[in-house]
């Protein structure tokens, strides 16, 4: 780092290391695996390669690929927002939440980060034989709970029982609808050099929760996941910058990290994240370091990604820390111009490393 505090410019070496990865990263996933993997499910490069391979050029092209996690349509001349998606999260239950609050806020926080309030919601269970019915009559509370505190409605649903062995107990399917806020400019295209990126507080807790809650680490933490619905964060910062909010995401599966790779690639800029600045709970970093785990790669289920033009940034930050939940709210980087389509990180050291996708699935069915 330079004595200002900014990036030193690259040495020769590092910019031929940095073109040569640029060339590799700016090729199109393809889909070329024989079987389907755990990875394909964990939000990194699997998981691109899946979406952008096949299922794009088969469903979607390009209206599709520029979805990001809700599409929009009109009912009406009303500006809709949905989205849609599945939880399959073992345990079922875990320290902080379950997978029936999971399944409400996953779906409202996708309609939340593309800029709509949450109206209604379709709930689907398919449960498996021998499912204790306490443990159904728990999870139908939860949902109905998170429903409440969320302020949406379930108006639709269905049930299916398949064989005992089948299903891990329980999973849920969840669709939403929700009202664009006419506020938001909202688009993964969007992002400018000089755009500010705001994290909205500690990373890495529900993933870390879930890992422990299964027994397979002799950890003693209090770490409980970060589920809730986003929506008051969204509409502060909705308030606070308007249009000069440029794009939202949830870092839900593939952590802060594929968050940032996916919007650096889909808008051709570059990242400078400083390190320092991210905030990280000690019992989560103590974790993380004892499992050789970055915190950056871990699946939240509460907290989002924000890029906001530089003259809002501070209001949009202020607004932001005075939601309840979002005290450790923080501007973690920056966009740039170039290398396109690269995140790289600016260390605590003061050198400058790549952060890449998720490469496997360090940490299976989280959500």
């Amino acid at each position: 780092m330079s004595p200002n505090g900014a990036s030193a410019p690259p040495s020769e070496r590092e910019q031929k290391i940095l073109g040569i990865i640029e060339t590799a990263r700016g090729k199109r996933a393809k889909f070329r695996d024989n079987h389907v993997t755990m990875a394909h499910g964990a939000g990194g490069k699997a998981t691109q390669g899946l979406i952008e391979g096949l299922l794009l050029p088969a469903l979607g092209g390009q209206a599709l690929s520029e979805l990001a996690d809700g599409g929009a349509l009109q009912a009406g001349g009303v500006p809709l927002v949905m989205s849609t998606d599945s939880y399959v999260v073992k345990p079922l239950r875990f320290p902080g939440g379950s997978i029936g609050e999971l399944a409400v806020n996953g779906t409202v926080n996708d309609l939340a980060v593309s800029g709509a309030r949450p109206a209604a919601l379709s709930l689907s269970l398919i449960l498996e034989e021998g499912l204790p019915a306490e443990q159904l009559r728990a999870e139908v509370e939860a949902i109905a709970t998170a429903a409440r505190e969320a302020d949406v409605e379930i108006v639709t649903g269905d049930t299916k029982v398949v064989e005992r062995g089948h299903a891990d107990g329980m999973y849920i399917c969840t669709a939403g609808v929700g009202v664009r806020d006419p506020r938001a400019a909202l688009s993964p295209t969007a992002l400018e050099p000089g755009d500010r990126i705001l994290l909205s507080g500690s990373i890495g807790a529900h993933g870390t929760a879930i890992m422990l809650a299964r027994g397979e680490f002799e950890l003693d933490a209090g770490i409980e996941s970060d589920t809730r619905s986003l929506w008051p964060a969204v509409e502060a910062m909705l308030q606070a910058a308007g249009p000069e909010l440029r794009c939202m995401r949830d870092a839900t599966r593939g952590g802060v990290a594929s968050v940032l790779n996916e919007l650096a690639r889909a808008s051709a800029v570059a990242m400078i994240v400083r390190e320092g600045e991210v905030p990280v709970d000690a019992a989560v970093a103590g974790a993380a370091e004892i499992l050789g785990i970055d915190p950056m790669y871990v699946a939240n289920e509460g907290k989002l990604v924000a890029f906001v033009a530089p003259s809002r940034a501070a209001a949009a930050l202020e607004a932001l820390r005075a939601v309840p939940g979002c005290e450790q709210a923080a501007e973690i980087g920056e966009v740039r111009a170039a290398p396109p389509g690269m995140v790289l990180v600016a260390t605590s050291f003061g050198g400058r490393r790549v952060m890449d996708q998720l490469v496997g699935d360090p940490l299976p069915r989280i959500c």
